[in-house]
């Protein structure tokens, strides 16, 4: 499976290309806005293409013919204001989805956040975030929500506090973190990574949406008991 990442240069990102690229299952490309990353990158033997995601959508569609599968995973940072957030989570994500529409690519997989579906989390002021977290909550939401009535091979994945520790291979997975005893509230960005491809190899989580922890079970028995679950 040839397998775009949109934010390769981005924390999960860099994880997920090289653990694409050191995978018997998945051939990477690496979706970079800048010469230099791409130069770098491809000295390392990672295929790469321009992606520029304030640019037009047709330079998209173009970066994405001959892939499998999209995966977004880009966001315009912390130290962004709220304009760059609307028009990279939000925007570029939808022109992302609208151009793999019209590229013939049916599977896309997102990394959103955690809480990002529940209105009442993020709205009215209530975020400790403030007017900044607003901003990052709407714009995830809206973009989920415009994949989860597209016509796409979607998985949205909402993990929670992210982490620069090493991975553990082990995450908790589920339709609502809620519903589950003693959540970890945070994981490593690199089991965010092996979860995106364990998705990605399982037909049953196409068009799902799951909170994502960390956890004690494996990666891919923790997908498969929630895939058993009916929808």
């Amino acid at each position: 499976m040839k397998v775009l990442v949109i934010g390769a240069h981005g924390k999960i990102g860099q994880i997920l290309t090289k653990k694409l690229h050191d995978s018997n299952d998945f051939e990477e490309v690496a979706g970079l806005r800048t010469a230099e990353q791409r130069n770098a990158y491809e000295e390392a033997g990672v295929q790469t293409v321009a992606i520029d995601l304030e640019k037009e959508q047709t330079d998209l569609e173009k970066a994405m013919q001959g892939v499998d599968a999209v995966v977004f995973t880009a966001g315009s940072g912390g130290k962004t204001g709220p304009e760059k957030t609307m028009m990279i989570d939000l925007d570029g994500a939808v022109k992302s989805m609208k151009a793999a529409k019209n590229a013939g690519v049916k599977r896309f997989v997102i990394v959103s956040a955690i809480n990002a579906n529940k209105r009442d989390f993020w709205s009215y002021g209530r975020h400790e975030l403030g007017a900044t977290g607003n901003f990052y909550y709407a714009a995830k939401h809206y973009a989920d929500l415009y994949l989860e009535h597209s016509d796409l091979d979607y998985t949205i994945l909402r993990p929670t506090l992210l982490l620069d520790d090493e991975g553990t291979g082990k995450v908790t997975i589920t339709d609502d973190l809620e519903k589950v005893d003693s959540p970890k509230m945070k994981i490593p960005r690199a089991d965010v990574a092996a979860t995106v491809m364990a998705v990605l190899n399982n037909q049953a989580t196409i068009r799902r949406s799951f909170d994502l922890d960390g956890g004690d079970t494996p990666i891919k028995e923790a997908i498969d008991n929630q895939t058993t679950i009916e929808k």
